[in-house]
C-alpha cells in the first residue's frame, strides 16, 4: 500500500510491488554465497543502461548522501581545488561538503529557479582557466527548485580543459530522465534507490570511471564511505562489509522493471505527467517556480505556494484529502511546495488526483 492515497513525496517514493516482493524472502551471507556476486554484477550491468556507461558500478549500503559524501573524500585531498556550478539548494550544498574536507572551492552559483545554459558555460570555462580545478560538480535534478540541469554541454566543456573529474548527482534524475555518463564526460555518476527507481533509501549507486579510480588510488582515503575497496568485489570475493543482499535484490527488482518498461517508454511517461502536472497547476492560478528560460525537471515539479495560503496551512488542507507534497529548503522554504512525480508516482491517474485535490482545497 502506498503511505496516503495520494502520494505525491519527492521520495521516498511509492515501492514498486516486484521490489518488495524481493524484499520479502531470506537470504545468505553475501561474503560467503557466490550467488551474490552474480546479482551485484547482474545489477550494476543493468544499472549501467540507466547511466548510460560503461564503467565500473558501485553499490553501497545507506542513502544517497553515502554516495555524494564518498566520492568527495575518496577522490580529494585537502587543498584540492573544486569547482562548483550550483543551480541550487543542493549543488551549494555540495560545494560547502567539499569545502569541508579542505578543499579550496570556488562556488559559480546561479538563481536557483534557474539552469545552466550559454552565460553559465561561459562563466565556468572563465572560472576553471583561472583556477585549473581537480574536480567540477553539478547536480542533475535540483529537487528542491524542481529543475533538470542539462549536461552534455557541461562535460564538453570539462573535456575540452583536462579537468581530471566531473562529479554529478543523479539521484532524482535516475530513471525518470536520460542520462548518458560516457557522452557526457562524467567521471562520478551518483545515485540513490529511493526515488525513480521506487525502492527503499537503502543503496547508493556509483558509476566510477578510470580517472576517479585513479584519484582514489592517490588520495587513499579510509572510511565506510571510501568507493576505492569496492573495486576488487569481483576480483576477490569480498565487500568492505556485510553487504545488503536483501537490498541489492530489490534494487536489481526495480531496475528490471523499468528495463522491461523501455527507457524511451519510462522517460515519456514521466514528461507526460510533469506536462499535465505543470499545466494543472498554471490551470489552478497555481505558479511554477522556475524562471519561464529553465528546463523543468520531468521528476518533481516546484511551484509557489498559493496566494493566501501559508506553507504549514496549505500542507494540513491537502493532507485532508490524503495528498502528501513536500515543502522546499533553503530561500525557498515557507514559499514553495513540491511534488514528486517519479517512479511509480509518475501516473497520470494519481496526478488527476491530485490536481482534483488542490482545486478542491482552494
Amino acid at each position: 500500500m502506498p503511505y496516503a492515497p495520494i502520494p505525491m513525496l519527492p521520495g521516498p517514493t511509492t515501492i514498486h510491488p516486484d521490489v518488495l516482493a524481493a524484499l520479502g524472502r531470506d537470504y545468505g551471507s553475501g561474503q560467503v554465497d557466490p550467488a551474490f556476486l552474480e546479482l551485484y554484477a547482474e545489477t550494476g550491468k543493468s544499472l549501467a543502461k540507466l547511466m548510460g556507461t560503461e564503467n565500473s558500478i558501485v553499490l553501497m549500503t545507506g542513502e544517497g548522501m553515502l554516495a555524494l559524501w564518498g566520492a568527495l573524500k575518496s577522490c580529494l585531498k585537502a587543498g584540492d581545488r573544486v569547482l562548483s556550478i550550483s543551480t541550487g539548494v543542493f549543488g551549494d550544498g555540495i560545494a560547502d561538503m567539499a569545502a569541508s574536507i579542505g578543499c579550496r572551492v570556488e562556488k559559480l552559483s546561479l538563481p536557483y529557479n534557474s539552469t545552466i545554459d550559454a552565460a553559465a558555460l561561459q562563466r565556468v570555462e572563465e572560472a576553471a582557466r583561472r583556477i585549473r580545478p581537480v574536480m567540477l560538480t553539478a547536480v542533475h535534478c535540483e529537487t528542491p527548485s524542481g529543475t533538470l540541469n542539462p549536461l552534455a554541454e557541461l562535460g564538453a566543456v570539462k573535456k575540452a580543459l583536462g579537468i581530471p573529474l566531473l562529479y554529478v548527482d543523479a539521484v532524482a534524475s535516475l530513471g525518470g530522465a536520460p542520462v548518458q555518463a560516457d557522452a557526457w564526460n562524467i567521471d562520478l555518476l551518483l545515485a540513490g534507490s529511493q526515488k525513480c527507481l521506487s525502492a527503499p533509501p537503502s543503496l547508493s549507486m556509483i558509476g566510477v570511471g578510470q580517472s576517479a579510480w585513479e584519484y582514489m588510488e592517490w588520495a587513499a582515503y579510509q572510511g565506510y564511505d571510501s568507493i576505492l575497496p569496492f573495486r576488487d568485489v569481483q576480483k576477490d570475493g569480498r565487500c568492505p562489509y556485510t553487504p545488503y543482499w536483501h537490498g541489492v535484490a530489490a534494487l536489481k527488482a526495480a531496475v528490471d522493471m523499468l528495463l522491461e518498461e523501455g527507457l524511451k517508454k519510462a522517460f515519456a511517461r514521466h514528461e507526460r505527467v510533469a506536462r499535465q502536472c505543470r499545466s494543472g497547476l498554471e490551470k489552478l492560478g497555481i505558479s511554477l517556480f522556475p524562471a519561464p528560460e529553465a528546463v523543468c525537471s520531468p521528476t518533481v515539479t516546484a511551484a509557489l505556494v498559493p496566494k493566501g495560503w501559508s506553507w504549514p496551512a496549505w500542507q494540513t488542507r491537502l493532507r485532508e484529502f490524503g495528498f502528501v507534497a513536500a515543502g522546499s529548503f533553503g530561500p525557498m522554504a515557507g514559499k514553495v511546495f513540491r511534488l514528486g512525480h517519479m517512479g511509480m508516482q509518475a501516473d497520470e491517474a494519481l496526478m488527476e488526483k491530485a490536481l482534483e485535490c488542490m482545486a478542491k482545497a482552494l
